[in-house]
């Protein structure tokens, strides 16, 4: 079975999805139909390298269309993804299961009103306007490659909506947290959120968030949304209590090795 939210309000679906575009921009955006082809040479990112339909109706030549999109992936030396939305063909998910694709990564989208959120009683931090510094931070609290550095500062340069990049640092320690929130409108979408492993448990979370939340409000959003993978209780649990709640899952697939 490979049924997502039953009944996800696909109208939402569809604002997300396009913000989301947006928001964390591809290098490489091509349409086969309502197919979007992204690359994204200089970072291996899931969400910048994969297919996503984004017709549920569109679902001619699924085995062609596939095989064009994987000579393109192969091109950029990266292996093909499907990225699985509510607005997926279900044939082309019945095509995949049958031909032995595997699923991985379930990711919940949770939309919260920023309107009636309750911010706890946290040091509020202002966003830095330096990319360089806030790319660094959010290498080092991930533990991310080095290397992607480059490539990951060349995205969020290329962020066309206002965006607020939060930094926690320690003078001796370093960075402890980051955060990227993008506002788009009336919505604004945490993109990245990390906190460094040996400072968990200890509010900075609530509080970088907090701060990302509160300058969305102030410049006039009044949807929250973020991404997290699924099985990411701590994450899931946070969120929760800042009032965010289930809009939607997606997944990916890959040919199994």
């Amino acid at each position: 079975m490979h049924a997502m939210v039953s009944d996800p309000n696909l109208p939402l679906v569809r604002r997300l999805e396009a913000v989301g575009f947006r928001a964390w921009p591809a290098s490489s955006v091509v349409y086969d139909g309502s197919w979007q082809v992204r690359l994204t040479s200089g970072h291996p990112g899931k969400r910048l390298n994969c297919v996503v339909p984004l017709d549920p109706s569109d679902s001619r030549d699924i085995a062609i269309r596939l095989d064009k999109a994987d000579k393109r992936f192969e091109a950029q030396g990266r292996p093909l993804l499907v990225r699985q939305t509510p607005l997926s063909p279900k044939p082309l998910v019945d095509f995949l299961a049958a031909d032995g694709w595997e699923r991985f990564d379930e990711v919940v989208t949770m939309t919260a009103d920023l309107g009636t959120m309750a911010f706890p009683d946290t040091l509020d931090h202002l966003p830095t306007q330096d990319v360089g510094r806030y790319v660094d931070a959010d290498i080092a609290v991930h533990g991310s490659d080095p290397d992607l550095k480059a490539g990951l500062a060349g995205i969020v340069a290329s962020i066309k909506p206002p965006s607020g990049l939060f930094v926690i640092e320690d003078a001796e320690k370093g960075p402890l947290a980051a955060a990227l929130c993008v506002q788009d409108n009336d919505l604004a979408g945490i993109m990245s959120l990390a906190v460094r492993a040996d400072h968990r448990r200890q509010g900075l979370g609530i509080e970088i968030l907090s701060s990302a939340l509160r300058w969305a409000r102030v410049r006039g959003a009044r949807t929250a949304w973020l991404q997290v993978v699924a099985d990411n209780r701590e994450a899931m649990a946070l969120y929760s209590k800042m009032g965010f709640e289930e809009a939607y899952r997606y997944a990916y697939w890959r040919k199994a090795a």
